[in-house]
């Protein structure tokens, strides 16, 4: 390994959503114990992304600060909401051209969806793929969902950086502190840190390079009539069984007079983020993917 791909500065980012408490009180814990996130090899810094929306108990103030980091949305000045104003000053910090660049950004959120505990990609970065990978060989129950066809590579607050990650778990309310996911965050946070000390000594173990990873398809929407309003509710028997098989036929939506709506698609696919309570504004009812094993 070449010293110039040594790691040299990596963030550690909670509070991205004001509402996802994990992050928010892992990042204040950080704060408090620096000690626990300090490796020899490299300088580790802590962000509470979005402290307004925190104080606030709330997603946003005015728009999601995880679509606030497309290239053009930072370079036009007459966008001037709390988040667009928040998004240049992180990027100014630490985007690639900032103050303190960082190379690694390791972004904390949490979920209403039945999603364990998943590691989210956004590109076929081989870097990012190969730490994902890592972290399922120390930990198998950890799930690896790639987003590549979404758009997330593009403008979430990972992707100022020049590797990126996010750490997302639930089932957790939205305002709610779950001291079990709290706990399992921090486990892989350390575990991250551990990984990249070995990357820069090169002394990662080998372990295998192959990779179960939920590749995003599509977002599905609710029903809805011509005034835009919720006509059905994800199926009882759909709730809560994220990354699980799901076939064409199966019972997807029920409606509010007893009607159930069934899976038309050709292929079998494995929902997640479904019936995720911030995905309602956003026309999204669950995503499907697709299920593929890959060799890094």
């Amino acid at each position: 390994m070449k010293p110039e791909n040594k790691l040299s500065r990596v963030l550690i980012v909670g509070g991205t959503h004001g509402n996802e408490f994990t992050g928010v009180y892992l990042i204040k814990k950080f704060e408090q114990f620096p000690q626990l996130i300090n490796r020899s090899s490299f300088e580790t810094l802590t962000l509470l992304a979005n402290p307004q929306a925190f104080i606030a108990v709330r997603r946003y103030i005015n728009k999601d600060l995880n679509r606030c980091f497309m290239h053009q949305n930072l370079e036009d000045l007459t966008l001037s909401s709390y988040e667009d104003l928040r998004a240049r000053e992180i990027n100014y910090l630490f985007g690639k051209n900032g103050k303190t660049p960082v190379d690694l950004i390791v972004d904390l959120h949490s979920t209403t969806a039945n999603m364990g505990i998943t590691i989210i990609v956004d590109n076929d970065e081989p870097f990012n793929l190969q730490l994902a990978a890592y972290l399922n060989y120390i930990n198998p129950a950890i799930k690896v969902c790639g987003l590549g066809n979404s758009g997330r590579s593009y403008d979430s607050l990972r992707s100022i950086a020049r590797f990126g990650i996010c750490i997302e778990v639930g089932s957790v309310p939205q305002g709610v502190l779950n001291a079990n996911f709290v706990l399992k965050t921090e486990a892989i946070i350390y575990t991250i840190l551990d990984y990249l000390e070995l990357y820069n000594q090169g002394k990662v173990p080998s372990f295998s390079n192959n990779l179960i990873c939920y590749e995003y398809i599509e977002k599905i929407d609710y029903p809805r009539n011509e005034h835009g309003e919720i006509q059905a509710m994800i199926h009882p028997h759909l709730q809560f069984k994220d990354y699980e098989v799901f076939h064409p036929g199966d019972p997807m939506f029920l409606t509010f007079d007893g009607q159930t709506i069934s899976y038309e698609g050709n292929s079998t696919v494995y929902p997640i983020f479904i019936n995720e309570a911030a995905y309602y504004e956003k026309g999204t009812a669950m995503c499907f993917t697709e299920k593929h094993q890959i060799t890094i």
